[in-house]
């Protein structure tokens, strides 16, 4: 349950304020279609996770204990101090009547996704826990938690949630993991 938890709870918050959260707001309000827009987050984000936790689970195979060990963890400290810079929307317009709302929602995520902060998180968490249905999982829970309010509420909520604190709590865990994991202490290695 610990992969599943931690998971969901870091991604999460580390998505608060990242530039997928920011489309999810910029797409709910363009289109007014909650239901396409959730559901296309969804796919895109099982997706987009579940290639990122094959290609971690795929890293952690590869390497030795110990060098497996000191490349996550310097991955959580980079993820820590990662978090500290804010992120800005790219411009998510085009192809709207071509593919609809969940099809532009997928597209649009999918690729938002690569290489960003939750993605490069599911990578390090599914190399440092064994469980990789319990990392997507978790990834994507959290992805949800952070995005359907944001697209059932739009605006006012990313006014009324200090993002500085948020992203610095996110930071926060991922160094202690960072550190932990380096330290080796924990039952996963």
């Amino acid at each position: 349950m610990e992969p599943f938890l931690i998971s969901t709870g870091v991604v999460a918050l580390g998505e608060i304020g990242d530039k997928t959260q920011l489309l999810a707001l910029l797409l709910a309000a363009r289109f007014r279609r909650p239901v396409p827009i959730i559901l296309g987050i969804f796919v895109a984000t099982v997706l987009n996770h579940a290639l990122a936790g094959v290609v971690g689970e795929t890293v952690a195979r590869f390497l030795g204990p110990d060098l497996l060990r000191w490349v996550i963890g310097v991955s959580f400290l980079a993820m820590a101090a990662w978090m500290l810079v804010p992120d800005e929307i790219d411009d998510a317009e085009g192809g709207t009547q071509r593919f609809g709302v969940f099809g532009t929602t997928v597209i649009a995520f999918f690729l938002a996704e690569m290489g960003d902060k939750t993605q490069i998180a599911t990578v390090a968490l599914a190399a440092r826990y064994s469980d990789l249905f319990q990392v997507v999982a978790g990834t994507t829970v959290g992805m949800m938690l952070a995005n359907v309010p944001a697209v059932l509420l739009g605006d006012r909520a990313a006014r009324a949630i200090p993002m500085k604190l948020v992203h610095a709590i996110a930071a926060g865990i991922f160094a202690v993991l960072g550190v932990l994991t380096l330290f080796n202490v924990g039952r996963l290695f």
